[in-house]
């Protein structure tokens, strides 16, 4: 096998839930990750020498070393000191930096591809080691599954098994949200952990039942309080797509993207259609 092209999904959080700051600088949380049909294309293909090449279509994506791609693909080769090189060209549809996980994405895609092209025979969970070297996300990528519950830092990852598949309106505001700004302003209140109602205690019942409108009002994320201070327009998007009958409006991850819940995939598109007059970047996408 010479080359091997992959998909690299997007992912939704229904909620996010901060615990509490570790003492590593890092926060706990809990969080419902949903993969979504939104992808990027992932194609590595071995090349001639011994380098590392990183092409892509985006050019607010880094191709060195501040690319996740770049650090997995490195970390791999000087750990098992592969000779061979690799050209990876990455075909962006998931925005940059808007809290749909991405750049994780796209290194977990890399992790799985350059398992089976540098024939490593890396196991599932020696695969989930070296993604949280890279980041929080990646874990969750490497599963193969719709539903999962993140906890710990997002990358102690328990797959949900659910039959819902729901449809959403997704918009990305041109700004882009570091996650790394958003928790170094987060403040939380003090014991925080001990009073704050978990969200997911009701949401996967009302996943398994189906239950639309219960699930659109448990949509919470915590840094949210945080990324509007920084962008407040961000509310009014929220409101926007209030004004438009969603069942309940969410930010992802840090942002900016949010997401508003439909009742059907006739409303996604619908309200696709109405916003893309306003919105460049506007997605109708649902569960895989």
């Amino acid at each position: 096998m010479k080359s091997i092209s992959l998909l690299s999904p997007a992912k939704l959080n229904l909620f996010l839930k901060v615990i509490n700051k570790r003492p590593d600088g890092y926060h706990n949380l809990v969080t419902l990750f949903e993969r979504i049909n939104l992808y990027d294309e992932i194609t590595l293909t071995l090349n001639s020498g011994s380098r590392i090449q990183i092409f892509c279509d985006h050019p607010d994506v880094p191709v060195g070393a501040k690319n996740f791609v770049s650090q997995v693909a490195w970390l791999l080769k000087e750990k098992f000191a592969v000779a061979q090189g690799v050209s990876i060209h990455i075909k962006k549809k998931i925005p940059v930096a808007a809290g749909l996980g991405g750049g994780s994405s796209n290194a977990a895609a890399v992790l799985l591809g350059l398992n089976k092209l540098w024939q490593l025979s890396l196991n599932h969970q020696e695969l989930v080691n070296f993604g949280k070297r890279i980041g929080s996300d990646v874990p969750f990528f490497l599963c193969d599954c719709s539903w999962a519950i993140g906890t710990q830092r997002g990358d102690a990852i328990k797959k949900i098994f659910l039959p819902t598949k729901l449809w959403h309106i997704l918009v990305v505001p041109r700004i882009k949200v570091y996650s790394r700004e958003v928790f170094t302003r987060l403040r939380l209140p003090p014991k925080m952990q001990l009073t704050k109602k978990m969200t997911d205690v009701n949401m996967l019942p009302a996943l398994r039942r189906n239950d639309l409108s219960y699930v659109g009002k448990l949509l919470s994320n915590d840094l949210e309080s945080t990324v509007t201070q920084l962008h407040p327009n961000i509310i009014k998007l929220k409101n926007k797509l209030r004004s438009l009958n969603t069942l309940g409006e969410c930010l992802s991850g840090s942002g900016p993207a949010v997401f508003g819940l439909t009742d059907s995939q006739r409303h996604a598109e619908a309200l696709k259609s109405h916003l893309a007059k306003t919105f460049k970047q506007v997605f109708a996408v649902r569960t895989v």
